[in-house]
């Protein structure tokens, strides 16, 4: 396999693993390109790799500095902005882990503290609801603690835990 055989078909994986993840497949490719490529690259060059309109690399750039996983680079005499992202995985997983607990996480939280508080009744479907809402915020709990704990530890204390497991 040839190296840009090897890159697209990286790019066109991140875009569908992005697709699962919830993360549409453009912003998921273009977040691989970037990832993958030795400099920063503009939005016309995102563009031309991956056969993208401009509104659309345009608009899953900014989507993905605000994710915090790119970052701009400017340089002298030039015009237009240049992308790159962040290389080091650990460190990738780590913003990642900080987004998503901000985004999905707490906002669970939040809805969850507050259904506990539901009037006493003595029905078995109350009885019901209070246990299996009350499971479920105790297992995000957990959760969020884990992911809060990676994403202020250092990359040795992550190294051992793998290792452990």
């Amino acid at each position: 396999m040839k190296l840009e055989e090897a890159k697209a078909e990286f790019v066109q994986s991140w875009g569908v693993l992005g697709s699962s993840w919830g993360i549409n497949k453009a912003m998921a490719q273009i977040h691989a390109l970037l990832l993958i490529s030795p400099q920063a690259l503009s939005a016309e060059e995102v563009m031309d790799e991956l056969k993208i309109s401009r509104g659309n690399a345009n608009m899953n750039l900014r989507a993905l500095l605000d994710w915090g996983i790119i970052q701009k680079e400017l340089r002298i005499g030039e015009r237009k902005e240049f992308f790159k992202a962040e290389k080091d995985i650990i460190e990738l997983a780590r913003i990642i882990t900080v987004e998503r607990r901000k985004r999905e996480i707490e906002p669970m939280l939040k809805a969850l503290n507050h259904i506990q508080k539901l009037d006493s009744q003595k029905s078995e479907d109350h009885k019901e609801f209070k246990k299996v809402t009350g499971d479920l915020l105790s297992f995000t709990k957990k959760a969020n603690g884990i992911m809060e704990k990676f994403t202020k530890s250092d990359k040795n204390w992550f190294y051992k835990l793998i290792m452990r497991v």
